[in-house]
Parts: structure tokens; C-alpha cells; sequence
């Protein structure tokens, strides 16, 4: 099957490259005109926060929809009769923009906790109709232009809340990393036309998946930083994809096949392994469908799609191009380019074989120690979420923050919401005993007097803690409150008080994350042992590379640890402050890493297996592997570190985290363990590498290769048929190659 894609795509390159250009230009337009349908909310069936929240919404229906904040700091106070009827105007104003229910003034009758000690900073809390993804973002720009406007001497006006955060943009870190992996392509090739053509195919794969992803938004909830994650994904993967299929087809030529027949002997090689290492980038995505929770599953599927359009791209529009490139493929070359290494010529690859197989495990325990102390800080990983504090002085909500943090104290943008049903016969006035006991209790700096509904069956009351959404105290206070302070308050009386809040929300959501993980994880590893072990046919390869690409992203999470929990480092990062690591990130960063460490798994084993198959020598078959593919995998991971690497340029904390994850990660797989461990470990293990039992043998055969004879008479079966095909203007095509 994939020698006949690969001719026909190669002969047929006119009607592939208009197909994917009309997919492009509709998916586009469809997703365009579907509108945006991210979403931004997100239910923790079963959570204490999500019931607190669920009776909100249910008795309160003042409060159904999202709040935001004017928040303001006037320098002669807010009994200034100058400032306060700008304010005063600014609240009016605002109350009539379209999709706001309510602005509630500091002004008005118990107003007063919306005003700090001093007198100079308060806020007005917003209450829209609609949740986050149904405001209008026109309503959303008219408040910022109100708030904006009312700047003057001596009054700052801010806006807070997630409402008012600005949407992630794709450009500029994508821009880096491309230019990036254009200087590192063009190295590598030493061709400007062999350097664009995986650029190209990643470009457009990315591009349709990205508009497809904003299709599925309006089918399952996703994430509006999905398109950035995509983005960063489909791009690695699509150049790193087309970077081997590539290299192969110049090997091809280099070896006297036409472009035709070097185009299908490399899909039918690095083509499979590329179907293959994409597959598994895609059931590890796709684990993510294990987690109990709407917008991780989102998360996954929409990264999946992108992985899987980009991939498709790569073995049907890549033969296209490379049939109009043919012989030319090493266009605008580079002077050194053009220079032929001699057959017998010894390679860096070949000296560091050669010290590996002399050395084995010495080598291999030094590989494993620094990935053991890299790996350290992960045990002291806390999940939470990061609060406006992290976000830069240039947004609104980030002044807004630093304001209430200035008048309220940093817990003044973690406001936690207890939520209680009242017994018949009971009123407000029965929660004084839980007001009193919470007043009472450490970290908290403020609590409201009882809040009821207009109905009286319902109240709330809202506790403002001494620290910060991402402190560590603040989730010590709301497991004190939770199992302590809250049981001990009610007891005897038939209230049950639940704690909700954003910050509650959070923490909650940690809590599920890490419940879930094990499976998750678990899930993933015993799909991908499978899978390699059907392909490799062994035991020993897939259970090494499982444990293999676990260290690795132990490491990462160690270094994530180190950098944005402890801080080290943080300000060559751009972190405002140090704070948990976002709790969702270890699933999505696992699912992720491990997807593409076994991209560079396959590449790497499937040579050395070719080999091994070849000749039966193991030792031989190591250092052949690692010399065919230590350099293309080098270059490969490489781009990979600068296309995710350049994500740390952005203003959001967790795609910050998810840059410095993912560079990381693939920088020590690429390195520590496809260059040390892998070649290392599999001297020391010789044949047993390739034990399969006597009672496992029944399981199919897979060929990532390419290499088994029905493959290989199919093979020249189809350059057979399609020699005289007259679409084929390459066959006597024959100008010099250059060699790289």
C-alpha cells in the first residue's frame, strides 16, 4: 500500500498539490465561518467546588454567568469628589454595555468590603450574563475602552478577571521557531529548495489541522490555548517527519534511483516509520481520553488531530513536491555542500561507536546518573494553578492584580465562596457561628457577613485568604477549612457548607489530575509496549525504550520542578514569581513526551533492526544504526528544542511550561538516551536485545522497515509499471547531486 501511494502521489503530484490547497482554503474558510468555539469553562463532576458552584448558578441567578472587576486606585482616596464621579459615570457606563447583568459599586449599600484599608483602592465587581465563551468579545472591547478612558491624574483604573485576559496570539514565537529550524534544515541539507520542501508540507499540515481543531471546538470542549499547542506539536513533528523522509530520498539519488523510484523507497522506509511514530504520538494523545474531565479530552483530541493531518501531509504531499523537485532537490547549495565524503570516510558517529562498544557500562551508568539527579526535584512537585500575578505589567488584569494585591493583600484575587442550603426555619443570621469560626481560623484576612438569595434558602458567604491563589498556604487553608474548621462549625445543625471559588476549583482539579494519572499513565505504557513489541519483535527493546523514555520525562518534570516551583532561573525564564506546576500539565506533557520519544525510538531501533536483520550481528547492527541515524535524529531534535523552545517568548506561564517541558525533554532524549543509552545498553544486552518467547510468536508481523520481500517485489512491481509514464518528466532527468 505505501509503494503505491508513494508512486501516485509522486506521478499524480498536480492533483495532489490542488487537493490539499482546496482543504486548506475550506477547512479555513469553514472554521471562519463557524466562529470561535473555544471554551474557557470546564465541570469537576463529583467536586466539592463544582456543587458550591452548581448552587450558584441554581439559586443565585443573579450570578449564572462570569464576573469580572473594575478595579481602581485613587491617590486623594475615594471620598475625592473628582474620582468618585468619574467612577461613578465609568460603573453607569458599563452597566449598559450589552451582555452585563450588574455592576455592583463599592458606592452603593454594602459596597464596603470592595473597599481596602485606607481608602484609596477598591474595585466593582461585573456580572455578566453569559459564561466566559458567550460574551461578546465587542462587549469585552467596550469595557476596555471605558476603563481606558477613565484614566486620569490621580486615578489608575484597571480591569481583573479571566474575562478580560487576552487571547493567545500565534505568530511570534511560531516565527522563531521556524526561522530556527530554516538555519538548522538548511546545515543539514546544505540545499535552500531541500531546506524549504519540510517546511512547506509542515506549514500546510499545521495549517489545515489548526483550522480543523477550530471546528472540533464546536463539537467538544476545547481550550482556546489548544491552537498554540497544536501549533508548537504539528510543527516539530511536521518538519521532524519530513526531515527523514527527505533525507532518505537524497540518499536514494545519491545511490543512482530516479526520483521516482528514490521517492517510493523512501515513503516505503522512513515513510512507515513515520506512519508508525506518528501513531503512537496519537494513541498517547489519546490516552487523554481517559481522564474524566471535557477539556482535557479536547485537549487531547484537538492535539491528535493536528499530529494526524500534519502526518498525512508527509506522505502524500511530500512525495508531490519532491516529484517536481526530482533531481533539482539540491537547489541554491551551499559551497561545502557540494563536497563528496569518500565511502571509507569515518564519521563522529563511527569514533563515538566504537567508544560505546568499548565502554558500555560505564557509559550507560552515567547516562542513567544525570538523568536520576535531573529527575530529583519531580518528587517535590506540587499541582495548582498560577494566578495574574504571573502575567506581564503589558495586560490590564496584570495591574489590576498587583492593585487589589496592594489594597487586599495577595489573597485578595483568591477569594474563596462558602455555599450552604438553608433547613426550613433556618435564615443568614444561623451562618454567624461558621462566619465567626472561619474569621478565626489562620490565613484569613477578610470574611463576609452571610449573603442570601432572594429566595432565603440559600446562602454564601465570601473568605478572602491572606496568600495567593498559587501559595501554598492558600491550599493548606482550604483543606483546614474543608476537613477542621467547616465540620466542627456545623455540627448539630444540618448545614452542609461547600467551598467553591476559582481558587477551590483549582485545587480540586489537582486533585483529579492526580487521581486519574496512574491509569492514565499506565494505560499509555502498556499500549505502547504492545505496539513495539509487535513491530520489533521482542520483549527486551520495547520494555528498555518504555523505561528509557520514562527517565527522560522524569527529567523534564524535574527540571519544570526546579525552574518554576523552586525558581531557579526564573528570571532568564520571564516568571513573575514561583508557584505550583499547572495541574494538568503532567498529563499533557506525558502524552506529549512520550509520543515523541518514541519517534526518535523508531527511527533509531528500526535501522539498527534493518541492520540486525541484514547481517545478524548486533554489535554491528548498533553501530550501523547509530551512524545511518545519529546525525538526521540529532538535526530532527534539534528543531524540535527551537520550535518549542521559542514558546518560552510568550506572555502565558503554562505555555511557558509546556515550552521549557517539551525542549527538554526532547534535547535529553535526543541526546542522554538515543546517543549513551540506548546504544550502551543494547551492546551490553547483545542478542537477548532481540529475545521474543517461543509462546508470543504468533503475533503478527508489522514491517516499520520496509524491508521484507513482498514489500520489496510490490516494490518494483509499481516502478516496473510506471518507468514509461509519461506525468513521470524526471527519468532522464540526471544533474549532478549534491552530498551533504
Amino acid at each position: 500500500m505505501i509503494p503505491r501511494l508513494a508512486s501516485f502521489c509522486t506521478r499524480r503530484r498536480w492533483l495532489v498539490v490542488v487537493l490539499w490547497i482546496a482543504a486548506f482554503i475550506g477547512i479555513s474558510f469553514a472554521s471562519g465561518a463557524a466562529g470561535d468555539g473555544y471554551s474557557q469553562e470546564f465541570e469537576l463532576n463529583g467536586a466539592d467546588s463544582q456543587t458550591a458552584q452548581d448552587l450558584i448558578k441554581d439559586r443565585f441567578p443573579g450570578r449564572t454567568g462570569d464576573t469580572g472587576e473594575i478595579v481602581f486606585k485613587a491617590e486623594a482616596g475615594i471620598d475625592d469628589a473628582a474620582a468618585q464621579s468619574t467612577l461613578t459615570e465609568l460603573f453607569a457606563a458599563a452597566a449598559l454595555v450589552d451582555d452585563v447583568a450588574e455592576v455592583r459599586s463599592p458606592f452603593a449599600e454594602g459596597g464596603e468590603r470592595q473597599i481596602a484599608r485606607g481608602g484609596q483602592i477598591g474595585f466593582a465587581e461585573i456580572q455578566f450574563e453569559s459564561e466566559f465563551q458567550g460574551i461578546p468579545e465587542s462587549s469585552i472591547e467596550e469595557l476596555r475602552s471605558l476603563a481606558e478612558d477613565a484614566n486620569e491624574d490621580g486615578l489608575q483604573v484597571e480591569l481583573g478577571g479571566q474575562v478580560f485576559q487576552s487571547p493567545p496570539e500565534l505568530g511570534s514565537a511560531e516565527l522563531i521557531g521556524l526561522a530556527a529550524a530554516a538555519i538548522i534544515l538548511l546545515l543539514a541539507f546544505g540545499s535552500v529548495l531541500a531546506m524549504a520542501v519540510p517546511i512547506v508540507t509542515a506549514l500546510v499540515g499545521v495549517g489545515v489541522g489548526l483550522s480543523a481543531v477550530g471546528l472540533l471546538a464546536h463539537v467538544v470542549s476545547v481550550p482556546e490555548f489548544s491552537t498554540q499547542l497544536g501549533a508548537m506539536i504539528g510543527i516539530g513533528v511536521g518538519i521532524d517527519y519530513a526531515l527523514f523522509i527527505v533525507t532518505r530520498y537524497r540518499d536514494g539519488l545519491r545511490n543512482g534511483l530516479d526520483p521516482t523510484t528514490a521517492s517510493v523507497n523512501a515513503l516505503n522506509t522512513s515513510g512507515r516509520a513515520v506512519i508508525f511514530a506518528g501513531t503512537t504520538v496519537v494513541i498517547s494523545l489519546l490516552g487523554m481520553l481517559l481522564i474524566d474531565l471535557e477539556f482535557v479530552q479536547g485537549i487531547g483530541m484537538s492535539a491528535a488531530l493536528v499530529v494526524v493531518i500534519t502526518m498525512l501531509a508527509s506522505i502524500t504531499l511530500l512525495p508531490a513536491i519532491l516529484g517536481f523537485a526530482g533531481h533539482k532537490i539540491d537547489f541554491l547549495s551551499l559551497p561545502w555542500a557540494k563536497k563528496v565524503q569518500p565511502a571509507d570516510h569515518v564519521t563522529i558517529w563511527d569514533r563515538w561507536s566504537s567508544v560505546v562498544q568499548r565502554r558500555p557500562l560505564p557509559i550507560a551508568l552515567a547516562g542513567l546518573v544525570v538523568l536520576v539527579l535531573l529527575a530529583v526535584p519531580m518528587f517535590s512537585l506540587r499541582l495548582g494553578s498560577s494566578d495574574e500575578g504571573n502575567m506581564p505589567t503589558t495586560q490590564t488584569i496584570r495591574r489590576g492584580y498587583d492593585l487589589k494585591a496592594e489594597g487586599f493583600g495577595p489573597g485578595g484575587s483568591a477569594t474563596l465562596v462558602l455555599v450552604t442550603e438553608l433547613p426550613d426555619g433556618s435564615t443568614a443570621s444561623d451562618l454567624e457561628p461558621v462566619v465567626e469560626a472561619v474569621r478565626e481560623t489562620d490565613g484569613v484576612a477578610f470574611v463576609s457577613d452571610p449573603i442570601p438569595n432572594s429566595d432565603g434558602d440559600t446562602a454564601l458567604i465570601q473568605v478572602v485568604p491572606a496568600s495567593s491563589l498559587q501559595d501554598a498556604e492558600t491550599t493548606e487553608l482550604l483543606t483546614r477549612l474543608r476537613e477542621d474548621v467547616l465540620p466542627a462549625a456545623t455540627a448539630g445543625t444540618g448545614l452542609a457548607v461547600h467551598v467553591g471559588g476559582v481558587t477551590a476549583l483549582f485545587e480540586d482539579l489537582a486533585t483529579q489530575l492526580a487521581d486519574q494519572l496512574p491509569i492514565f499513565i499506565g494505560t499509555v505504557l502498556v499500549l505502547s509496549f504492545l505496539l513495539l513489541m509487535v513491530v520489533f519483535r521482542s520483549v527486551v527493546v520495547p520494555l528498555k525504550a518504555v523505561v528509557m523514555n520514562l527517565l527522560s520525562i522524569g527529567a523534564a518534570y524535574g527540571v519544570i520542578v526546579a525552574v518554576f516551583q523552586w525558581g531557579w532561573g526564573k528570571d532568564l525564564v520571564g516568571i513573575g514569581k514561583t508557584g505550583p506546576v499547572e495541574a494538568f500539565l503532567p498529563i499533557m506533557m506525558f502524552a506529549i513526551l512520550f509520543g515523541l520519544s518514541m519517534d526518535y525510538e523508531v527511527f533509531l531501533l528500526s535501522r539498527i533492526k534493518e541492520e540486525y536483520d541484514r547481517s545478524g550481528d548486533n554489535s554491528k547492527a548498533v553501530a550501523d544504526g547509530l551512524r545511518h541515524t545519529a546525525r538526521v535524529i540529532t538535526a530532527a531534535a534539534l528543531i524540535m528544542v527551537c520550535v518549542f523552545g521559542s514558546f518560552m517568548f510568550g506572555d502565558e506561564r503554562a505555555v511557558k511550561m509546556f515550552g521549557m517541558g517539551l525542549a527538554v525533554a526532547v534535547l535529553i532524549d535526543a541526546t542522554i538516551v538515543r546517543v549513551i543509552l540506548v546504544p550502551a545498553t543494547m551492546e551490553l544486552l547483545g542478542k537477548a536485545n532481540w529475545w521474543m518467547p517461543k509462546w508470543l510468536r504468533w503475533l503478527p508481523e508489522v514491517h516499520v522497515d520496509g524491508n521484507d520481500v513482498t514489500v520489496e517485489a510490490e516494490l518494483a512491481e509499481i516502478v516496473a509499471a510506471d518507468s514509461g509514464d509519461p506525468d513521470d518528466d524526471h527519468q532522464s532527468d540526471r544533474d549532478p547531486v549534491g552530498v551533504s
